[in-house]
């Protein structure tokens, strides 16, 4: 398996190799299109100056003076009429020229070889060292034809650029590999560093420091890690205490059954001694009972919406209904009940609305002492607003951000003569989130507790807009 850093160089190596090849050829393009044709030109103008030199001193001897020109770096090749050949300065690589070209020349035409010539495609045309890659021109001495093929000594005049060039290219390359293997491993280190900590995270350790100040998206990543594993870390912590609470109570109702089960078996209790415990024992027993279903909701309202299945009903009936239900309780307490509950349609699950309505009232009652009150109010307006206000104990500050934890009893002792499980509100708010509502308590310690339930007011459209014609 290839690894990130190696498909890196590779790419980028692979970069460096497309862009030279592309920037040649765009030069090649260039040199073709413009550089060719100025550079034919400039050679004919220069070879026309050498024979209008001559010509003015025609005095001179003629094979010296080209020697002279020759050493100016120049390569120059003389053909008489009977097709004698002299060259001077360095020898072209081949002399090879269509015969058509000599009459043309002698009889007064210049051979444009440069342009006329194919050379390659290329611009390393340009440096073709042949007879065809020249300039011809006509030249007269005393009464003598001639024709003079001139090119410019490419290896003389530019023989330095190219061994400058040559190392400038062999230094860019060397210099490109090394910046490209150090940059490349700078770039894959971050991304080494975050492989090492999802290994760290998938073997359970959560300790992992991570760069997060980077303004990049390398960076961006980090933090976004770093929020996953807190997230993980914390949904750990709570499974972990989700598990020590389930055993804790489970544990001590069944501690309690075996013990008083294993005192009724040994015979040594009077009968009144085994009704109170077997009286226990069924209310140990209700209570694991209760716990099983708690959690059993509380698993199947976490996955969501599969058991919402809304009606439009009564929403004042059904508190109404539960009141009468726990009738027997704040009867037992002489509690007062004071009731503003008009005829209120809703749209939402009759059956888990139940589950709050009954939760609610039950602590109510549950923690207001013998003859407090409560007091139930609906209102409507852009939402549907129940209120709940009671007399009770009240709830403390620093509890009150407690409240809705799965298991949070107020008491961090447990005490085990208090009968709830403490998921009661963890399963009103998970059902209120489901409807899509809103719960808020406020509480004042020693002066009661009020609680506000908002529900929305949409309904099918069939009821929101009833017929009103007759």
């Amino acid at each position: 398996m290839k690894s990130l850093y190696f498909r890196l160089v590779l790419t980028f190596i692979g970069i460096v190799i497309i862009s030279g090849t592309l920037g040649f050829l765009l030069a090649n393009e260039y040199y073709q299109q413009n550089l060719r044709t100025y550079n034919e030109q400039k050679i004919t103008r220069i070879g026309t100056e050498i024979i209008s030199l001559y010509e003015k001193r025609s005095a001179l001897d003629l094979q010296g003076f080209m020697t002279h020109v020759a050493n100016l770096n120049f390569q120059l090749y003389m053909v008489d009429e009977q097709g004698k050949g002299t060259e001077f300065g360095a020898p072209f690589r081949d002399y090879e020229i269509n015969p058509d070209v000599l009459p043309k020349v002698l009889s007064g035409e210049i051979y444009r070889g440069i342009s006329e010539e194919q050379h390659g495609l290329f611009v390393t045309g340009f440096f073709e060292n042949t007879l065809k890659n020249s300039i011809g021109l006509p030249l007269e001495e005393n009464g003598k034809k001639y024709a003079l093929f001139v090119r410019p000594n490419i290896e003389q005049q530019f023989g330095e650029v190219h061994i400058l060039f040559a190392f400038l290219l062999a230094a860019m390359l060397f210099i490109s590999m090394i910046l490209i293997l150090v940059f490349t491993r700078y770039l894959v280190k971050p991304i080494k560093t975050l492989t090492r900590a999802t290994k760290k995270l998938a073997e359970g350790d959560y300790e992992i420091q991570l760069d997060i100040t980077r303004r990049d998206e390398i960076g961006y990543l980090a933090a976004n890690f770093t929020q996953m594993t807190q997230s993980l870390k914390q949904l750990d912590d709570m499974r972990q205490e989700f598990v020590s609470n389930v055993s804790h109570e489970i544990q001590s109702p069944l501690t309690s059954i075996q013990g008083f089960s294993q005192a009724i078996r040994s015979g040594g209790v009077t009968r009144e001694q085994q009704e109170e415990y077997l009286t226990i024992i069924e209310e140990e027993s209700k209570r694991l009972s209760s716990l099983s279903k708690q959690l059993l909701t509380l698993a199947s309202l976490d996955k969501e919406t599969s058991l919402y299945e809304p009606t439009v009903y009564q929403l004042d009936e059904q508190i109404r209904q539960v009141l009468l239900m726990l009738e027997i309780q704040w009867q037992k307490k002489r509690l007062q009940i004071d009731l503003d509950l008009p005829e209120t349609l809703v749209y939402a699950d009759k059956a888990l609305l139940n589950q709050v309505w009954i939760n609610l009232l039950a602590n109510s009652i549950k923690f207001t002492d013998s003859g407090g009150s409560i007091r139930i109010e609906i209102r409507q307006d852009t939402d549907i607003e129940v209120s709940l206000t009671d007399t009770g104990i009240g709830i403390s500050e620093n509890e009150l951000t407690h409240i809705f934890d799965r298991f949070y009893k107020g008491d961090k002792s447990r005490n085990r003569t208090e009968t709830g499980s403490g998921l009661g509100l963890a399963i009103v708010r998970r059902i209120i989130q489901i409807v899509g509502g809103s719960l808020h308590i406020e509480s004042e310690q020693g002066e009661g507790t009020r609680v506000t339930v908002k529900l929305p007011t949409a309904l099918p459209v069939s009821l929101d807009r009833p017929d009103k014609r007759g």
